[in-house]
């Protein structure tokens, strides 16, 4: 079963050069009312990865947390199994990663936000 953020990451290949991956055409969406300027070109090179980089932490959690469920279904339950999914180290790294992709997406969003003042006013 694909997970919501996984189906953001995990789009084929394929549909990627067909223009369907739908954070590529975000992307592109917003590189369409952003100056055209080198500094603009970057910006959104970094929040692509950020926001790619986010959604694959955030697919790490969910998993993590899917996988604690699986330990728990009865065809499955045994006290190392749930040792084995309560192992929360991977998680926690992939939190804190979370909170610095949060800060440094917000950061890159209000610094887009200016840019498009920018065109909008000039």
């Amino acid at each position: 079963m694909t997970t919501p953020a996984a189906a953001l990451v995990a789009v084929p290949a394929t549909l990627r050069r067909s223009g369907a991956d739908p954070l590529r055409q975000s992307m592109e969406h917003l590189g369409h009312v952003l100056p055209v300027r080198a500094d603009s070109t970057v910006l959104l090179d970094f929040l692509e990865d950020d926001l790619r980089e986010g959604l694959d932490a955030l697919g790490d959690v969910e998993a993590h947390f899917t996988d604690v469920l699986d330990a728990l279904h009865p065809d499955a339950l045994s006290p190392l199994g749930m040792l084995q999914a309560g192992d929360e180290q991977l998680v926690l790294q992939r939190l804190e990663l979370l909170m610095d992709v949060v800060t440094r997406v917000r950061r890159r969003l209000s610094q887009a936000a200016g840019l498009m003042r920018q065109t909008t006013t000039t």
